[in-house]
């Protein structure tokens, strides 16, 4: 088996709570933070910092806006994070065909 895909896997992506917003943000334009951490079941906290990390990677934009006098913070796939996903699922998938060639 080659080992190269796998060493080749970004490790911002994948991780298993940012994996999950990455998914989530692909399938969508844009998400709630709120959204998010109740779909996710993840804390404040939790979600905060993965999406800090995922924003400083340039995967991630968020934005704080009010709504209805109330703060609304969304966040969105950048074209790089799209790209970085799209990258990360091709490599995911070159692994499991080696795997069903063994």
């Amino acid at each position: 088996m080659n080992p190269e895909p796998f060493l080749q896997l970004d490790r911002v992506i994948h991780e298993k709570g940012r994996l999950s917003i990455m998914s989530l943000l692909a399938a969508s334009r844009e998400l709630a933070f709120t959204e998010l951490r109740e779909t996710l079941r993840m804390t404040d906290g939790n979600l905060t910092q993965h999406l800090r990390t995922l924003q400083q990677a340039g995967y991630v934009a968020i934005t704080k806006s009010v709504q209805k006098r109330r703060p609304l913070t969304t966040c969105s796939l950048t074209k790089d994070g799209r790209t970085a996903f799209g990258n990360y699922l091709n490599l995911l998938e070159q692994i499991v065909r080696q795997t069903r060639e063994i």
